[in-house]
């Protein structure tokens, strides 16, 4: 190791900065990209908007996404959990002689593993978009309605040491409001 960690300060302030357009809201992210503000990066931003922009990603980077290793876990167990119940049904009493007929028939039991496939993994992408999307937590508490009429927010989790030069980014772009509320 090359020495002792740097300890972050903890974040003790939520701060809602809002913008009138997404060149003022892009030109502070680039400053946060471009560490002028120290102990804050891109992840820590949230950037709310009445719209969707495809360059927004651009902006802010790829962030993770975990839905498809949602579905491809659900679709997985769909398979599996159909093939042991199906086996386990079919195979319930002891093996009773059938003239010739297999106790677990395989052909059968593929159509509908793979229809479980296609539900358990349904399922499982639904369960992943609503936990990606943080759907079902509570509220942060820290909004303004003109977000969902024309103004562009950004919200950061800072520290104390933080707070004033996020701030100064913030009217250095000409900032419209800024909100904040403690965390502790």
């Amino acid at each position: 190791m090359s020495g002792p960690a740097k300890r972050k300060a903890p974040k003790t302030k939520r701060v809602l900065g809002l913008f009138g357009d997404f060149d003022q809201a892009f030109e502070v992210i680039a400053d946060i990209r471009h560490y002028k503000v120290p102990g804050i990066t891109v992840d820590d931003v949230t950037l709310k908007s009445p719209i969707e922009h495809p360059e927004i990603e651009d902006v802010l980077g790829e962030r993770p996404c975990n839905i498809p290793k949602w579905a491809f876990g659900g679709g997985l167990f769909g398979f599996c959990f159909t093939f042991i119940m199906l086996a386990s049904a079919q195979a319930n009493f002891l093996a009773q002689p059938q003239g010739g007929k297999a106790v677990i028939t395989v052909p059968s039991n593929i159509v509908l593993a793979y229809e479980m496939l296609i539900l358990f993994g349904v399922l499982a992408t639904l369960t992943g978009f609503i936990l990606g999307a943080k759907l079902m937590r509570k509220s942060e508490g820290l909004y303004d309605k003109s977000i969902s009429l024309d103004q562009i927010g950004i919200v950061i989790e800072v520290a104390d040491t933080e707070f004033q030069p996020l701030k100064d980014i913030f009217k250095k772009h000409n900032v419209i409001e800024v909100h904040e509320e403690s965390l502790t």
